[in-house]
């Protein structure tokens, strides 16, 4: 029984880990669930956008992570049109060469753009 158990457990974390690289979950202060979904070939835009633009890191004494509010004194920017239409009701920061998505009712760290 408990071998059975340990290989359930097993496979769940195997197929969770294969789900994550396409699809993260985040739970917003509200309790409520989004999921947001960033296909590869935006993923390459996002990251084109960053480069061509040349936008300048933004400087924080805190360390901005997935599922953290960013700071306050730190300026939330709208996410292009060319970033895919589920992307557009979020904000991005650009901190230490990663794109950060944030819900910007929260200011909650959804995802970060690798």
């Amino acid at each position: 029984m408990k071998k059975l158990l340990l290989i359930s457990a097993a496979a769940a974390l195997i197929s969770t880990g294969a789900m994550a690289q396409s699809t993260v979950v985040t739970t917003t202060g509200t309790g409520h669930t989004a999921a947001v979904q960033i296909e590869p070939e935006y993923r390459t835009k996002i990251r084109s956008y960053v480069t061509e633009h040349k936008i300048r890191p933004i400087e924080s004494r805190e360390k901005i992570v997935v599922g953290s509010p960013v700071p306050r004194e730190v300026e939330l920017e709208a996410v292009p049109a060319e970033w895919g239409p589920s992307l557009t009701k979020y904000r991005y920061v650009y901190s230490g060469e990663r794109v950060m998505l944030v819900d910007p009712s929260t200011r909650t760290v959804v995802q970060e753009v690798e």
